[in-house]
């Protein structure tokens, strides 16, 4: 296991001195930008009559957005690309190649979701009142929570990058991924939802995320609209944890599965597929 930490840790720092050298790396920083001007404009807009501002609402609704599209968006997309352009077949040939693999991904993961989180959280400081931690613990807890939010959504990712073909499956995946957080109480509070929907919701990850970021950011006053007024923090840290122990039985399992079935003859196909299709 040390020596697949060391390899893990080598390749996500290679992998990171890639990204960040990339023109890529500009387009990532464009959606942060993007968010603070949509935060500048409504930062004086009220929510649902309370003393919250639909500005302050959206910060952590950003910060879980930005994780779900870098964990499970972004690694998805990723697995999808590396196995038709032969890097997960030349990976093959490295003991305990799969692990390995998944590791880098985190660890990448870890820096590349934490600088936009971070140039949002600072932007929008300046902008919104009371959307930052105000104690020590508190911002011990936002990187916690942004650390086991990072290791609940890449599992998945990597799962879904496992299982579909190519990237018009992913397409539709990202589409059901984007509803369920329009209905998940990330830009809008749960209780305005129906009372059907609020129990569905709380199966999946993406309420959870949400619920713990809002409670580690906004003003303790803010809990008047969550469910039952209540910010369930042991229920949120153990609902994420849940769900970070079935990706890491999951992902592993359908990366190895994956890798078996890659072959010369497999990856010529894909080739070809993108030759022809242009995806």
């Amino acid at each position: 296991m040390a020596t697949v930490l060391r390899a893990a840790l080598r390749r996500a720092t290679i992998e990171l001195r890639l990204q960040i050298m990339s023109p890529m790396v500009l387009l990532a920083l464009l959606g942060p930008v993007v968010m603070l001007a949509v935060l500048f404009w409504l930062r004086d807009s009220q929510l649902m009559e309370s003393a919250l501002s639909l500005g302050q609402f959206l910060v952590p609704a950003y910060l879980a957005f930005g994780i779900i599209s870098g964990g499970v968006l972004g690694v998805s997309g990723e697995i999808t690309t590396e196995r038709d352009d032969g890097t997960l077949l030349r990976a093959k040939t490295v003991p305990h190649a799969m692990t390995g693999h998944l590791l880098a991904k985190f660890f990448a993961s870890i820096v590349t979701t934490l600088l936009p989180i971070a140039v949002i959280l600072i932007g929008a400081s300046f902008i919104v009142d009371g959307v930052t931690p105000t104690t020590a613990w508190g911002w011990i807890r936002l990187l916690l929570l942004s650390i086991l939010t990072i290791a609940a959504m890449l599992p998945l990712g990597a799962v879904l990058g496992s299982i579909f073909k190519g990237p018009l499956a992913l397409l539709f995946t990202t589409m059901a991924i984007y509803g369920l957080c329009a209905v998940s109480g990330l830009f809008y509070p749960m209780t305005a939802m129906p009372g059907w929907l609020q129990w569905v919701v709380q199966v999946f990850p993406v309420y959870w995320l949400g619920l713990g970021f809002r409670s580690v950011i906004l003003p303790a006053e803010a809990v008047a609209l969550e469910i039952g007024e209540s910010w369930r923090t042991w229920e949120t840290f153990g609902v994420l944890g849940i769900w970070v122990v079935i990706g890491l039985l999951l992902a592993p399992i359908a990366l190895r599965r994956m890798s078996r079935r890659q072959s010369g003859s497999a990856l010529a196909s894909a080739r070809e597929r993108v030759l022809t299709r242009g995806y």
